[in-house]
């Protein structure tokens, strides 16, 4: 697909004009989308004789090689902060809601200086990463990002993000939307309520929860009516704090929890009776012991059991308040904000920290089959940046065409922005419509954003040769595209394409 004719303008956002490096830069970034590869395979991909796509032609990258992708990456990463300004001065004013997530990647090889062993989320084991945060716009447009080392946390990495809206994007007053593990109690005094014009909307952890249940600061009871409910507590001076009950994920923790201890049991019935048993008897302490600890470990379950183990028994019983106390906290959830409520109500903040899944899901892009940011192979830490902010610009694109798209996509195109309902955003009838029957209002067939671009993938191009008594003649001819394809195309608002 060529990018140049979506009106999504990144092109004259990376470069204002056109010019080879501007075209690599464009080659590799459509590449990462339709087909993500290495560079030697970008590279090849490209070439007339080896091409898989008409990207080398339209881009005039027919010629290109590796090391013109490794030089167009250098560029690139000269030109981040001047392309992530420019997209700041896009999508970011002052008053903005502004999503900041961090997440992980692990590293191939050793070589690589940003490379360290940090908290692995992409549980792989004896490989080194990197950490980069995403800032993206309150509908989930990506922005800016930046990589760190992979021993950094994720509460350290807000100082810069900080100050990169503030000085670079020029924007003064913002609503950060972060999760609980960067905006921490010592990041807000340390680091916003210094600071003028900042507010944020974050969540406490389970053990901040825990804390005020015990002290009897939440009104648990009050669930049982509503479940939203906003109050204040001294721990949390100048804050709102907003406590949230969803019925569906209570149940479900709830049923999960008896299931995991009704198993545990069974198990521990049998260790029971293999005490009793006449022949070949289970005796000892430490080997009843060592029965015990392995049911424990499997099911996790330790925390919820007084045990009494001697040389010939066993008795276990469960702890009644403590599993009480977590049935009370099931599903519940505690906002914390800064923001007055004459500027947002309760649901609208619970709504605004609701929209870093969007961030979550330009993660998912990030690491799966779309755009496939591993495996890094890179050695340099310049040139891992590079690969990250390729990716960001990538999944840019992505976000803008899924847009365009989603009559034709398992989107939902009519999400009900009042929607006041703190369980989950409510889908629209034509959404459910489409999933359920598999076709649009139209009648045409609905896709995944994936194989919506397999589909378009088989519009060719074909190149014509024939001899005629005046001479001969060669020229090229796309394929007609199929109602679904045209329909693509009227939505991206462009012309006939080739992608063959």
């Amino acid at each position: 697909m060529y990018i140049e004719r979506v009106p999504i303008g990144l092109d004259k956002i990376i470069a204002g004009k056109t010019s080879r490096i501007r075209n690599l830069v464009l080659g590799m970034i459509i590449a990462r989308i339709i087909n993500p590869k290495s560079k030697l395979a970008t590279a090849r991909g490209f070439h007339e004789k080896t091409c898989s796509n008409s990207l080398g032609k339209v881009l005039n990258l027919e010629k290109a090689d590796e090391d013109e992708l490794y030089e167009a990456l250098d560029w690139l990463l000269n030109k981040q902060e001047k392309i992530e300004n420019k997209l700041a001065s896009l999508y970011l004013d002052n008053g903005s809601l502004i999503l900041y997530d961090v997440t992980s990647t692990y590293l191939e090889g050793n070589g690589c200086e940003l490379g360290k062993y940090g908290y692995n989320r992409d549980k792989k084991k004896g490989k080194t990463q990197i950490v980069f945060g995403l800032i993206c716009d309150k509908n989930g447009c990506p922005i800016a990002v930046e990589v760190f080392e992979g021993n950094t946390s994720d509460t350290s990495t807000f100082l810069s993000q900080i100050e990169k809206v503030r000085k670079r994007f020029g924007v003064k007053n913002v609503v950060w939307v972060t999760d609980r593990g960067i905006l921490t109690s010592s990041n807000i005094k340390e680091l916003v309520k210094p600071v003028e014009g900042l507010d944020y909307i974050s969540g406490l952890t389970k053990a901040s929860i825990r804390k005020l249940a015990e002290v009897e600061a939440i009104q648990l009871g009050l669930f049982d009516e509503v479940n939203l409910v906003e109050f204040e507590n001294e721990d949390y001076p100048d804050e709102r704090l907003i406590a949230c009950r969803n019925p569906l994920v209570a149940a479900k923790n709830k049923k999960q929890r008896e299931a995991l201890l009704k198993i545990a049991e069974e198990q521990f019935e049998l260790i029971i009776e293999a005490i009793k048993r006449e022949k070949r008897a289970l005796k000892g302490a430490d080997k009843i012991a060592l029965r015990v600890g392995k049911v424990l470990n499997k099911y996790k379950i330790n925390k919820y059991y007084n045990l009494d183990i001697t040389d010939s028994g066993f008795t276990y019983e469960r702890k009644k308040e403590l599993i009480s106390e977590e049935i009370a906290l099931d599903g519940v959830y505690i906002l914390r904000t800064s923001v007055d409520k004459t500027m947002m109500n309760d649901f609208e903040v619970v709504k605004a920290y609701k929209s870093l899944s969007s961030v979550e899901e330009a993660f998912r892009c990030y690491k799966s089959i779309d755009l496939k940011v591993r495996p890094i192979y890179h050695y340099k830490g310049d040139r891992v940046k590079a690969h990250i902010f390729l990716c960001m610009l990538a999944y840019y694109v992505e976000w803008h065409l899924k847009q365009k798209l989603a009559p034709l996509l398992f989107e939902d195109e009519e999400i009900d922005d009042n929607c006041l309902d703190v369980i989950k955003a409510r889908r629209s009838d034509s959404a459910i419509a489409k999933d359920r029957k598999k076709r649009t209002e139209n009648n045409l067939p609905v896709h995944s954003f994936r194989t919506l671009l397999e589909d378009l993938g088989t519009i060719c191009l074909n190149t014509v040769e024939c001899t005629l008594e005046s001479g001969k003649y060669v020229f090229d001819k796309i394929t007609r595209p199929t109602e679904l394809q045209q329909k693509a195309l009227n939505l991206l608002g462009i012309s006939s394409i080739c992608t063959q």
